[in-house]
């Protein structure tokens, strides 16, 4: 029985770049070859990270006898043509977020993996970080004591441009695809699917979302989450309970710090949202302020890919961390917030 899984990447962009990086962090998998439109891009990226096989799209990777699993790398509006590709030659396929731009493709992509038998998941990677893994324990420890309130931001100024991926809608632009995905998948990851939703969107010229609202109602708090093109935001996750108050420091989605505050004063520093106050607590202790550190080498894409693996290694079709309904439920968290008119 093999111990590594060998790895093909479709694409050879930022994302894939940072992916094959990484893998040199993982101990189970081994990268083996890569495809691209461009022959020569291709080439040169495969030249670049040890002469690994290189191929001219992907239908030649997915039908290569010794690669195991496909990361697929390519834009977001081929998400599920290149995924259901690679699963109908029998490989374990790992999706950079969005899984696909809609649910319906969600839905047709989750059908053509239970027909192959193959491994499938979202590659939203923050949910497999250290932090998010500490975060999880203390939230089972119940160091917050009952959770009241959720609150979470992830937006980045993006001046417009109608062709470039963020703005583009037949390239799968919007900021909740981009950024707003992540608090959303975050929060079906700690808290499972909510009860309702709610929220509102501001559309960008081009008619994808350049901001969003949204609130996801659970039994005994509400989760209000924002994302934007429009605005660099505070970029932190924060979980405020009866006992305790925790934030993810900025930008939460590499999160490699916590900080827990169960005094009133380090309460309200977490929960503040001016970026002067919270950078106290990188520096000062202060009474009732605990912090969670996990630095960690590169950026950070090993850990989905070692879970991955192992995942593929055992037989798995899917991850319990990142099942495919985790995410086929944000994509339809994003479609009914779309589908009311955006504000003025």
């Amino acid at each position: 029985m093999r111990d590594r899984v060998r790895w093909g990447i479709a694409g050879t962009g930022t994302i894939a770049n940072s992916f094959a990086a990484d893998l040199r962090f993982a101990g189970n998998a081994t990268l083996a070859a890569v495809s691209s439109r461009s022959a020569e891009r291709a080439h040169a990226f495969a030249t670049h990270y040890g002469g690994i096989r290189s191929y001219h799209d992907i239908q030649a990777l997915a039908e290569a006898p010794d690669i195991d699993a496909i990361y697929i790398a390519s834009p977001n509006a081929v998400h599920r043509e290149h995924a259901a590709l690679a699963l109908a030659a029998g490989k374990a396929v790992l999706v950079e977020k969005p899984l696909t731009t809609c649910v319906a493709d969600a839905r047709v992509l989750a059908e053509a993996a239970a027909a192959s038998g193959a491994f499938a998941m979202e590659a939203l990677w923050t949910c497999f970080l250290p932090a998010i893994a500490e975060l999880r324990m203390l939230l089972r420890e119940e160091r917050l004591g009952t959770i009241r309130r959720v609150r979470a931001e992830l937006a980045y100024e993006k001046p417009f441009d109608a062709g470039s991926r963020f703005f583009d809608p037949t390239l799968g632009g919007g900021s909740l695809l981009d950024l707003g995905i992540y608090p959303i998948a975050l929060c079906l990851n700690l808290f499972g699917h909510p009860k309702s939703i709610v929220g509102t969107w501001r559309s960008a010229p081009t008619g994808v979302d350049v901001s969003a609202d949204v609130r996801l109602d659970y039994t005994a708090f509400d989760a209000e989450l924002r994302c934007g093109f429009d605005r660099s935001g505070d970029n932190r996750f924060v979980i405020k309970g009866d006992r305790g108050t925790l934030a993810i420091d900025a930008p939460f989605l590499k999160a490699n710090r916590l900080f827990v505050g169960t005094t009133a004063p380090a309460r309200r520093l977490l929960a503040s949202t001016g970026q002067t106050l919270f950078k106290v607590a990188r520096r000062i202790p202060l009474p009732g302020l605990e912090r969670f550190d996990h630095a960690f080498p590169g950026n950070g894409l090993q850990f989905e890919i070692e879970a991955a693996s192992a995942a593929i290694l055992q037989g798995r079709r899917e991850h319990p961390l990142m099942p495919l309904s985790h995410s086929i439920k944000a994509l339809e968290i994003i479609e009914t917030i779309r589908a009311k008119a955006p504000l003025a």
